[in-house]
């Protein structure tokens, strides 16, 4: 399967009553993979491009748990996909070699990012064309 084919949206258990809504993403139930790190990104303007790389091994799930926010994510091979992240209990998939763009930030956006890897600034690609011919050989 390739790894374009493998981006999905995935929608997270919500619980609430009047006091609230709790929503749970488990790693390897909700969240197909095992979670090594978390970060969160919040005051980019909208006007900001954030990510502009692709990871060798690291897989992603990307929530807005406020706000909203685009995600591009391209193949290398011409094919694109735009996904819209507005929802706090949706989120997107990111398989590895996967090239990811965010961006169009609301001002109160807070993008949550879960990653299956810990930071290995080694198996970042930064450079499109790179990231193209590798994910050619992929």
């Amino acid at each position: 399967m390739h790894n374009m084919d493998r981006v999905k949206m995935l929608e997270f258990q919500q619980h609430g009553d009047e006091r609230g809504h709790l929503v749970i993403a488990e790693g390897l139930q909700d969240v197909p993979f095992a979670i090594s790190r978390v970060f969160y990104i919040y005051g980019s303007s909208h006007d900001v491009v954030r990510g502009k790389h692709a990871n060798k091994k690291t897989e992603f799930v990307l929530i807005n748990v406020a706000g909203a926010s685009k995600v591009k994510v391209r193949d290398g091979k011409g094919n694109e996909a735009v996904f819209c992240l507005n929802r706090p209990h949706t989120g997107i998939y990111l398989p590895a070699m996967v090239w990811k763009e965010m961006y169009d930030f609301s001002e109160d956006s807070v993008l949550l990012v879960l990653a299956s890897e810990h930071y290995d600034e080694e198996e970042y690609i930064r450079d499109y064309e790179e990231f193209a011919k590798a994910a050619g050989k992929w």
